[in-house]
């Protein structure tokens, strides 16, 4: 498997730097970089069941890249050490000092260490099969997820134990939008804190499966329905 991957510019180490750090800002874990046929696809995790009897959604963020053809791989690596690693490629690209590629020309980066127990990252979203079901706004998932965060905010104190923390955010993610049924709102919160909505953009609605994606021009949210919501 391949150690390494090359962005195709400094603008790209840039976009993915901004990606991760937003990731992290919530759920400051791991990543998973699957690449292959000239693509990176960087799934993050914002939402995921912690145990059998937790009811919080699993939702994903997935980001994709252009990289070199040829080079294939499937790692999951921790998130910082990525994004430490990114910051000292931007540092060289800005001081003109980095071996690994011009501003203007291909930027390798090098793959931290691997790690094994990521429950979240076992569960693949398919690459095929997705059929469009329909469209949401901008203004809906907004709303959706600002209500959300300051329910949480509200319902939970400082100083709250994790196990009441991960119970509120269970069930204030868990339901479902207004007028998108089988989307749960922890999809909004996703997509709000991973600046995927832009102002008057559509947002397209897919499915495949047990899965749902949400899809802006910035980015795709991926939900598990939980099986009680499967459709049929």
């Amino acid at each position: 498997m391949s150690q390494s991957f090359s962005l195709v510019d400094s603008l790209a180490v840039s976009d993915l730097q901004t990606y991760l750090s937003r990731a992290a800002r919530v759920e400051e874990g791991s990543v998973r970089l699957i690449g292959g046929s000239g693509v990176l696809a960087v799934y993050t995790a914002i939402l995921y069941p912690r145990g059998l009897l937790d009811q919080t959604p699993t939702v994903l963020g997935l980001r994709t890249f252009a990289i070199e053809p040829g080079v294939a791989f499937d790692a999951v690596v921790p998130i910082r050490s990525l994004l430490d690693r990114l910051a000292r490629i931007a540092d060289a690209v800005a001081a003109g000092t980095t071996s690994e590629g011009a501003p203007e020309g291909p930027v390798e980066v090098r793959m931290p260490l691997e790690v094994s127990t990521v429950t979240w990252a076992g569960i693949s979203p398919p690459r095929g099969g997705w059929r469009p079901v329909g469209e949401t706004t901008f203004e809906l998932l907004e709303l959706t997820a600002k209500t959300g965060i300051a329910e949480v905010a509200e319902a939970v104190p400082t100083g709250t134990g994790e196990q009441l923390v991960q119970r509120v955010r269970a069930e204030v993610w868990g339901r479902p939008i207004d007028d998108l049924e089988y989307v749960p709102a922890g999809a909004a919160f996703a997509a709000e804190s991973l600046g995927f909505l832009g102002a008057g953009e559509p947002v397209t609605i897919l499915e495949t499966g047990p899965w749902t994606r949400l899809t802006t021009r910035r980015g795709h949210i991926l939900v598990r329905r939980q099986a009680w919501s499967l459709r049929g």
